[in-house]
């Protein structure tokens, strides 16, 4: 049996966490939204350090990621971990990595001190819904995602 392990992603994983962010975005039928290139990954992720990055690893095979960042709670008064992307390549589900990466995360959040995790999850993504649910996740009644794109943001500022 192989090994599974989880590490902190380095600008050398730069390319597989583009290809998983590919692969995520084919999945949930999202592929034209994809504009992220190398070097947006290597300078977001690990220059400017944007957001932090898991890398899943079976053996020497990486199998997936989880992308994360700090967010803040106004009614907490501290931070919170968002969880942005948890993807594991279809051929490797089933294995209790999806498990033990979420575990990683909570393990993360505790050690920095943050008050919640948080993260989206498409509402017809029934597998991740139930995962989320087993994990001890509670989906939050009256609040909806909204969302300025960047040509919304231009528009916003333009029009005012």
């Amino acid at each position: 049996m192989k090994t599974f392990k989880i590490e902190f992603a380095t600008i050398d994983d730069s390319r597989d966490i583009l290809y998983f962010i590919k692969q995520l975005a084919k999945y949930e039928k999202m592929e034209k939204e994809v504009s992220a290139t190398l070097l947006d990954i290597k300078e977001s992720i690990f220059i400017n350090k944007e957001a932090e990055v898991l890398i899943l690893k079976e053996g020497n095979l990486k199998v997936g990621f989880a992308l994360f960042f700090h967010n803040y709670s106004t009614f907490k008064g501290k931070k919170g971990l968002y969880l942005e992307d948890l993807f594991i390549l279809p051929e490797h589900r089933g294995k209790g990595y999806g498990k033990k990466a979420f575990l990683s995360l909570a393990q993360i959040a505790k050690d920095r001190d943050c008050k919640r995790m948080e993260w989206s999850c498409l509402d017809w993504n029934e597998p991740s819904l139930e995962f989320y649910r087993v994990m001890g996740a509670k989906q939050l009644n009256g609040w909806l995602t909204l969302r300025l794109d960047e040509n919304s943001i231009n528009d916003v500022i333009k029009n005012q």
